[in-house]
């Protein structure tokens, strides 16, 4: 067992331990708002430089995406260079706060109608495939002997939708940046693979486009390889595939919720006896930003975030969490990612061919295929 305080230890964003705004040294408390924005603009302009070169290069190559450029490109300049001093604030502040206020305006286009429109055979695919990205995750990673944050961030990111849904759960359960980079950069390897290999696999098998685009839907990862994969096979599977990767988006809420309250309890176990009342507990573990994820679904779902707004807020979400990732992969310490090895790209691996497989063998079950 390694050593407690043992430096080869990935440090953790614990969000029972996390600094406040106010503990950050340069991010201050509203009386300091000034220094506090000043200290910020550094270290947040370098990573929404580097996100605007990401989006470029995400517009030229779609199939790879301005998140994925964006926390490599991250890597691969912290590589050569370490964040300096006056930077680390606002990288902290983009991977934390931007990050958040990312997950938030995705909710806006997001609707729990699109649970319905789906229609109810899609569900037990959907759900299923789901269930055992996690479970996999969870009983694989633990035999890999994978760390608990890096494998939950992998089944998320196989089970719902990448680098979304890694980014929220990192929101929730403030994983290392290592380990976040890492989950990104396996999922992205199989989303290649699966654009590649899915059509031509789709036609030997002689799926319907509906079919693909269940397939699609529930067993690649990213909206951008999706649509990749679905129009590659063809024009049919496509509208199909986006409706039903939508619905898959929306279990981050369930997932966040869920590991919000495990979290919670969690940090009331550890510190039973301190005086924190419920109340408190809950407002330092559980972030805020996802009751604020759900009121924006709601209202979307209510028709009060009119339609013509969709484009604009679904191009910010993607700007902002570019712009964390960006952060992260700036934070980035490689040290780290060399020492975890190949175990989690093996886990990726085994849960994408899961998913893939349970996704076909439920819709040939349900008659769908």
């Amino acid at each position: 067992m390694t050593p407690a305080g043992d430096p080869r230890v990935p440090r953790r964003r614990d969000p029972a331990t996390t600094p406040t705004s106010s503990e950050v040294p340069g991010i201050e408390t509203p009386a300091g708002l000034t220094s506090g924005a000043r200290a910020v603009i550094p270290g947040l302009t370098l990573a929404a430089v580097l996100a605007a070169v990401a989006m470029v290069i995400g517009h030229l190559v779609p199939v790879v995406g301005a998140p994925v450029v964006a926390v490599l490109g991250g890597i691969g300049i912290s590589l050569l260079r370490a964040p300096s001093p006056p930077v680390r604030p606002g990288l902290r502040f983009s991977s934390k706060f931007v990050l958040q206020g990312s997950i938030v305006v995705l909710g806006t286009g997001l609707s729990l109608h699109q649970v319905f429109s789906t229609g109810v055979s899609s569900l037990p695919v959907l759900l299923g495939s789901l269930a055992v990205a996690l479970a996999g995750a969870a009983l694989l990673g633990r035999a890999l002997s994978i760390d608990r944050d890096l494998r939950t961030l992998i089944g998320v990111g196989t089970g719902i939708c990448g680098a979304s849904a890694i980014a929220a759960t990192d929101a929730v359960i403030a994983a290392s940046e290592a380990d976040v980079s890492y989950a990104i950069s396996t999922i992205f390897t199989f989303n290649v693979i699966a654009v590649v290999t899915f059509p031509t696999l789709g036609h030997l098998i002689g799926l319907s486009p509906h079919s693909f685009g269940l397939w699609a839907g529930t067993a690649i990862n990213d909206m951008s390889s999706v649509v990749a994969a679905s129009s590659i096979f063809g024009h049919g599977a496509t509208s199909y595939a986006v409706v039903v990767k939508l619905t898959r988006t929306l279990m981050i809420i369930p997932i966040c919720l869920g590991l919000g309250v495990w979290r919670t309890r969690q940090f009331r176990s550890r510190h039973a006896g301190m005086g924190d009342s419920p109340k408190h507990i809950v407002r330092r573990v559980v972030p805020m930003f996802i009751a604020w994820f759900l009121l924006a679904v709601v209202l979307n779902s209510a028709g009060l975030v009119p339609s013509s707004w969709h484009g604009f807020l679904s191009g910010l979400a993607e700007v902002m969490i570019t712009v964390a990732l960006g952060a992260i992969g700036l934070s980035t310490n490689v040290k780290d990612i060399k020492q975890t090895g190949f175990k989690p790209l093996a886990l990726g691996a085994i849960l994408w061919i899961l998913v893939a497989g349970t996704s076909l063998g439920l819709q040939a079950v349900s008659g769908s295929l």
